[in-house]
């Protein structure tokens, strides 16, 4: 049985970074994959630790090769894919533990062709944040070139590793990367890949840490005429994208933001300064988690786990709604049934104080996510949910279901039914004390 995710990484002389990219890969929650290295004649222990890996996780395939570029490796892995989905990392690279079913979860779910997510560019021991699109929203073919052509020379859409591609259309379409370029040939594949692709969904949540390591054209010792005429080939197939993208009247109207490419291109990815603006310390990302706590025993303990269990499911329904965990705890909880009428009851519901009650609620009114209705003469609390809750509830819900999921891995159905007897024994005993 085929896999769902082919997982593709090129390795060379990757020695000090590779074993971080492939456990990310392996300790993903999603398990449904092939991963797929391709040693690019690596003169260093590259290749041995591919081996390694393999020789303890049948989803592991590597092939070794004779050094022939990043391009060619990756040809290699396309043809051995045998994934519905297509991801991609780079050696020096890792993602989130959440990466690749997110992914999935997206395309599935909104039934895409693409898929592209935020990520984090990492410096020494910073990261910031980084991402384009801020629509949280299905987008046509159009719509998508559309946020594209604002920022053409951005990693966001030149990459391959912050995406999620249909292998079927790269496949019938016969994709490949082009051999023949080492500048934007990322970037060449997934304008090709754009123009057969229908749906595309942009998940604001970064699940992919970019390491700025990769070095410019003048530092692979490419000659000044050289460089012009690579950069040229590549605007031509980027003005010919937007020609076949958009009708004559449009394109008209957005030439010269298409010719914007060659400006903003000529960058060239130098290395970025070593704060990055609005960076915070690399480990701070994700919300704390003691490891000491997380293995101890005691009813007390119990209830941390899940409660941080809980948080590591939403965490993602935050960042993509542009929420704090804070907030998204409390629409979790008003998203139960519960009875509760006052402020008073329903901070207690939620297990915060009456006044981080109100600052959140406050918060959630003015992102236009709810308003509340107080009928002071009965001291009860009203909230009406406005239209943009309902997907937050939606993604609410997948978080539950994961939630759900992770707590009774390896349960049988009969192991499930004692478990509901028990547990409802144990509320029974419960509701006769309180």
């Amino acid at each position: 049985m085929n896999p769902t995710v082919t997982i593709i990484v090129p390795v060379y002389n990757a020695e000090k970074t590779i074993s971080r990219c492939i456990e990310s890969i392996l300790n993903q929650d999603y398990t449904d994959f092939e991963l797929i290295l391709v040693d690019d004649g690596s003169k260093d222990s590259s290749g041995a630790i591919c081996d390694n890996y393999a020789s303890g996780d049948s989803r592991v395939l590597v092939i070794h090769k004779e050094n022939s570029g990043v391009s060619d490796s990756r040809n290699t892995a396309l043809d051995q894919a045998r994934g519905t989905y297509l991801q991609f990392l780079d050696s020096d690279d890792w993602i989130t533990p959440n990466a690749t079913g997110l992914l999935v979860q997206s395309a599935e779910r909104y039934h895409c062709d693409l898929v592209i997510s935020d990520f984090y560019r990492v410096v020494g021991d910073r990261l910031a944040h980084k991402g384009d699109i801020e629509d949280d929203c299905v987008l046509t073919q159009e719509e998508f070139a559309e946020h594209m052509i604002e920022n053409p020379a951005d990693f966001y859409y030149g990459v391959l590793w912050n995406k999620l591609f249909r292998r079927e259309i790269v496949e019938k379409y016969h994709l490949r990367m082009d051999t023949s370029i080492s500048w934007c040939e990322d970037f060449m594949f997934n304008l090709e890949y754009i123009r057969h692709a229908k749906v595309f969904y942009a998940l604001q949540v970064p699940i992919y840490y970019y390491v700025k390591t990769k070095g410019s054209l003048a530092s692979q010792g490419m000659s000044i005429s050289k460089t012009i005429k690579m950069k040229l080939m590549v605007f031509e197939y980027y003005n010919n994208f937007y020609k076949h993208v958009l009708n004559d009247e449009d394109y008209e109207k957005n030439r010269l933001q298409v010719y914007r490419f060659l400006v903003d291109a000529a960058g060239d990815g130098a290395v970025p300064p070593a704060i990055l603006p609005g960076s915070q310390k690399l480990g701070e990302e994700r919300s704390l988690i003691s490891p000491g706590a997380v293995t101890g025993e005691g009813f007390l303990l119990d209830e941390y786990r899940n409660r941080k269990l809980l948080d590591y499911y939403l965490e993602p329904v935050a960042l993509k709604n542009n929420l704090s965990l804070e907030e998204t705890r409390l629409l979790l909880s008003l998203n139960q049934p519960h009875h509760c009428t006052t402020r008073r009851e329903l901070a207690d519901f939620a297990d915060i104080s009456q006044r981080s009650l109100s600052i959140l609620l406050q918060r959630l009114s003015v992102k236009g996510i709810l308003k509340t209705e107080n009928n002071r003469s009965k001291k009860q609390l009203n909230i009406i949910f406005l239209p943009p809750a309902a997907p937050i509830f939606e993604d609410l819900a997948a978080a539950q279901s994961s939630f759900d999921q992770a707590r009774f891995e390896g349960f049988t159905e009969e192991d499930l039914i004692q478990y509901s007897q028990y547990t409802d024994r144990i509320k029974q005993n419960i509701q006769k004390i309180l």
